[in-house]
């Protein structure tokens, strides 16, 4: 049964039941020209409007894995990285331009690094901001001390600054067969959650989900630090130094309501991160050495 109308809607829309019209309307006052319109239905959505992005690539399968999963159920807007910027963390190009190029229908790669393809979203793509912001699906976990060099959470940070709720989600797998499915899946069912219920201002999502998924979510705590920075030292043929810089995972002492036990345990780890660095605590513990500083600093 077609739903009863109730009005039309200029935007787009998500649900179902939602119907396209073809509706009258005049030309300088002659019948005969004609629009198409969607109406509304009673209990109609409006569609959404996601941009993704990535620190991974614009090609990177996992991002092409999520448009797939969300290209139903939202207007998706892609504005990515030409090429990996990976641990781009939050970092902005200022000594260079920055290039853009539409690459197909509503996409864009972007000479420049995460956060660079989201301020091009928001203040010259997009004529307005988007409802959500999705980066992801990184090739690889963000937890522990990685959510402070990681692209893919810089992306969702400078989405977080501008007041646009945002995740980052990645594959938290280290070998060889990624299988990106689960985690797409799980960014279609979150999705529609933060949007109609939103976050606090000033909080974004960290998502990590494991390969494979045993199907439980957990809310976490970021862990302490998780990897060994190890320096693989070499020569050029020149006789330069150089060094790789990799990492070794930590396996002992990890805190058991960590994003860290959780992905482990083969569950998807959820984990608000706060944009407002500032410990409170210290604040109000420090405060009185600002006279004391004061005094010394005119010695």
């Amino acid at each position: 049964m077609v739903p009863r109308v109730t009005g039309f809607c200029a935007v787009r829309y998500i649900d179902a039941r939602a119907i396209a019209t073809r509706s009258p309307m005049l030309n300088n006052g002659r019948e005969g020209t004609y629009i198409f319109a969607v109406a509304r239905a009673e209990s109609e959505i409006c569609m959404p409007h996601i941009l993704v992005t990535n620190d991974d690539g614009i090609q990177a399968p996992g991002l092409r894995a999520l448009v797939d999963a969300l290209k139903d159920s939202a207007t998706i807007t892609v504005v990515a990285p030409a090429h990996e910027r990976s641990a781009a963390a939050q970092s902005l190009t200022l000594r260079q331009p920055i290039y853009c190029d539409q690459v197909s229908e509503r996409e864009y790669a972007v000479e420049g690094t995460p956060a660079d393809a989201v301020i091009l979203a928001f203040h010259t793509l997009l004529k307005e901001k988007p409802d959500l912001v999705i980066s992801g699906i990184n090739r690889g976990g963000n937890a522990g001390e990685n959510v402070y060099y990681s692209g893919t959470v810089g992306a969702a940070m400078e989405a977080a600054i501008n007041r646009v709720p945002s995740i980052a989600i990645s594959l938290a797998y280290r070998e060889k067969e990624f299988d990106f499915g689960s985690a797409a899946k799980f960014a279609r069912v979150l999705a529609p959650f933060i949007i109609e219920q939103g976050l606090p201002e000033g909080v974004l999502l960290n998502v990590n989900v494991p390969q494979p998924w045993n199907g439980s979510v957990r809310f976490t705590r970021q862990s302490s630090k998780i990897t060994r920075n190890l320096l693989k030292p070499g020569m050029d043929p020149r006789g330069r130094r150089y060094y790789w810089l990799h990492e070794q995972q930590i396996t002992e002492g990890i805190d058991p309501d960590t994003d860290q036990a959780a992905i482990r345990e083969g569950a998807i780890s959820i984990t608000p991160l706060v944009l407002d660095h500032t410990h409170t605590e210290s604040l109000n513990h420090l405060s009185h050495w600002a006279k004391m500083l004061e005094d010394a600093a005119k010695g």
